[in-house]
């Protein structure tokens, strides 16, 4: 056991990685700890003050975690590309009575606020997604008593953060599910295998490495060990436990044969993310263009009325391409089903 798991008291190298858009509870979060892991918030899509609720609520069950953030590394998008989607995509709007967004919107998810509070009320883990911050943002969370991890996706950007002062790297292999990490979302990245990417990063930077991508059984997560990360990151394997705040339509889509196989679609979002294949992804992503956060923006009113109305034609059902692991219990049971092998 590294002692980068180990001074928080984790026994299992075993983290629930963090999951925007719900999954990611204060539940799951204690549950993955009370099973010997560790696991993280997730505060992308987040005020500021929905996740000092979180981190509070957490916080109150005496246990490790992280808490991961969404760095701007925006994907702009022109007006007229955006317009000509946004009225593709209203023909699924009207279905709900729905008006889209008719002007992209820009923002940077709150980062200034959430920046300011890990660095007032800190936590023992922060990690980041989609961009490398500033030197003085890391360098603020670290005096705070932060372990800082930055997620990359290929060597090139292992190297990048091992340059800007993060403390490990959290190494994402393209078979994860939900977005992909690159910081280069115009070239999603290449299929290349968990542990060949493990091996790559690891002969190009020193820092200590937690893998994640596709791992959803006990032999994924020996050979993520065995090739060098220090500890294995499960999300979609988790999606169906009791603790998960997946929506129930996400969570029977999982296990539905209807829904076979995942791909990587940018119609949902605007960057890169892997998903169970389905009309919308069928419809339009062969039509959308790049463009973070704007696609987001638009097409999020729409995912929240056919949720609510359990019509999984039209979700972003994330998931990595093992998720039929994913089973519906209780995440301790997961845990030990994935520990089997340590």
């Amino acid at each position: 056991m590294s002692t980068l798991l180990s001074d928080l008291g984790a026994d299992l190298p075993l983290i629930a990685a963090p999951m925007a858009g719900g999954p990611s509870t204060p539940a799951l979060v204690t549950a993955a700890a009370r099973a010997g892991g560790l696991g993280f918030l997730a505060g992308g899509y987040k005020t500021a003050q929905a996740l000092a609720g979180q981190i509070h609520t957490t916080r109150a069950q005496d246990v490790a975690f992280g808490v991961n953030l969404f760095a701007p590394n925006p994907v702009p998008i022109s007006h007229e590309a955006y317009r000509r989607y946004a009225r593709a995509v209203q023909v699924e709007a009207d279905r709900y009575g729905l008006t889209l967004p008719e002007a992209p919107i820009e923002d940077d998810d709150h980062w200034t606020d959430k920046i300011d509070l890990l660095t007032s009320a800190p936590v023992p883990w922060v990690s980041f997604t989609f961009g490398i911050p500033d030197r003085a943002v890391l360098r603020a969370l670290r005096t705070a008593g932060s372990t800082v991890l930055q997620t990359v996706t290929s060597a090139e950007e292992a190297r990048l953060a091992a340059e800007s002062g993060v403390d490990a790297l959290i190494v994402q292999a393209a078979a994860a599910g939900g977005h992909s990490a690159t910081l280069t979302p115009a070239r999603p990245p290449q299929p290349i295998r968990l542990t060949d990417l493990i091996t790559a990063v690891r002969h190009a930077v020193a820092l200590p490495i937690i893998a994640t991508g596709g791992i959803t059984t006990a032999a994924d997560v020996a050979a993520t060990l065995a090739a060098g990360a220090e500890a294995a990151m499960i999300g979609t394997v988790l999606l169906r436990t009791h603790e998960s705040g997946a929506s129930a339509p996400h969570k029977t889509a999982l296990a539905d044969p209807a829904f076979a196989t995942t791909t990587i679609t940018r119609a949902f979002t605007g960057r890169p993310a892997r998903a169970l294949r389905n009309h919308f992804i069928d419809q339009y992503d062969p039509i959308a263009p790049e463009g973070y956060p704007a696609l987001h923006h638009l097409t999020g009113p729409l995912g929240k009325a056919a949720t609510a109305a359990g019509d999984t034609r039209l979700i972003n059902l994330w998931a990595g391409t093992g998720h039929r692991h994913a089973k519906a219990e209780r995440a301790v049971d997961t845990y030990a089903r994935l520990a089997d092998r340590l």
